[in-house]
């Protein structure tokens, strides 16, 4: 009988995600893997990823070839006007490059667990790295899916301004400024508890970062100041949590607040600030344009971002409005002034 993926999850009392399964041995090991070593959002992602890969290719986990991995990469570029969906950057039918190679880095990530283990019939990654390059010597060859490296959008200083003034409490405020001042990601913001906050040296301790990564950050005085108006003004004493953002009203007032609850905080702040976009992260890559735009070294940039690697952060000085025209004006100046000195050589 083929396999269908079916998907489920265990929740703790507490409301945290626990395991998500699909119904298959190998791959609920291998999510029980990325359970121990990822995210909730990871998880959840890598889950729903397999579910679609092995919905269309219709195969246990150890008879999946590469040529179902290919019409596995067809079906998802294929149209999809029946189910009446555009990609919003392109117009274009079908899903987007990065969604697709993301699914498939999920896929390969499970063949090489598979593969480690050991104690299955595979023999080799069905995922391919990529096809072989057309010209002899060299060793990178064409990738599957080619993603293409768009510039994240920012915020000017007016909307900042705008949605600012539509957030109605100080715990709002102080989760919003936590972004725009200190470059933090959605996740770290709900993930600070009351230790983690150096009120006196105006730093955050980021127990929980990207990659399970730790770092400390310095963040404008502004924030704290308002993190201690919510902190004394709003927060319920009566909290169990040691979370610092929690749920203000209703039945679950006291708990630690969820993505999709600071998602629903933001999108109606910018709502009524008649803002067009303004996602979490856009407010994340607003704090750090801003800062190589006041000149803050690159690799002070990577520590603040809590990026892996310096090319993650090199992105912003392509945001930053300045430096690409200070750069062109001082090599079109040194250009011009060589230009002047041959052409008085050569008319003397």
């Amino acid at each position: 009988m083929r396999w269908t993926p079916c998907f489920s999850r265990t929740l703790h009392r507490d409301g945290e995600l626990v395991a998500v399964a699909l119904g298959h041995p190998l791959v609920d090991d291998y999510l029980g893997f990325v359970a121990t070593r990822a995210r909730p959002n990871t998880l959840l992602a890598v889950a729903f990823d397999l579910k679609v890969f092995f919905s269309i290719v219709e195969k246990d986990p150890d008879q999946v070839t590469r040529a179902d991995v290919f019409a596995f990469l067809k079906a998802q570029r294929s149209s999809n006007e029946g189910a009446k969906i555009v990609r919003i950057e392109d117009g274009e039918t079908g899903l987007s490059a990065r969604t697709i190679a993301r699914r498939l880095s999920s896929v390969s990530g499970l063949f090489a667990y598979l593969l480690t283990r050991g104690d299955t019939a595979l023999k080799a990654n069905p995922v391919p790295h990529g096809l072989a390059n057309r010209r002899p010597g060299r060793r990178r060859g064409v990738p599957l899916i080619r993603t293409p490296r768009m510039l994240p959008r920012v915020l000017a200083p007016s909307e900042v301004d705008l949605l600012m003034r539509a957030l109605r409490t100080h715990r709002d405020r102080a989760m919003i400024e936590s972004m725009l001042l200190g470059g933090l990601r959605r996740c770290e913001v709900l993930g600070l508890r009351l230790g983690d906050v150096n009120a006196g040296e105006r730093r955050l301790f980021i127990a929980h970062g990207k990659g399970g990564r730790q770092r400390i950050v310095p963040v404008s005085a502004r924030f704290f100041t308002t993190l201690g108006r919510y902190l004394g003004e709003e927060r319920p004493r009566t909290s169990a949590s040691d979370q610092i953002f929690v749920v203000l009203k209703g039945p679950s007032r006291g708990r630690p607040l969820s993505s999709d609850g600071l998602d629903e905080i933001l999108d109606g702040a910018r709502r009524r600030a008649g803002l067009a976009h303004a996602s979490c992260h856009e407010l994340r890559h607003t704090c750090l344009t801003r800062l190589r735009e006041a000149g803050m070294a690159l690799e002070a940039i990577q520590a603040q971002a809590g990026h892996a690697s310096i090319e993650s952060t090199r992105i912003y000085l392509h945001l930053a409005n300045d430096w690409l025209e200070h750069e062109y004006l001082r090599a079109a100046e040194a250009i011009e002034a060589q230009t002047v000195a041959t052409a008085e050589a050569v008319s003397s």
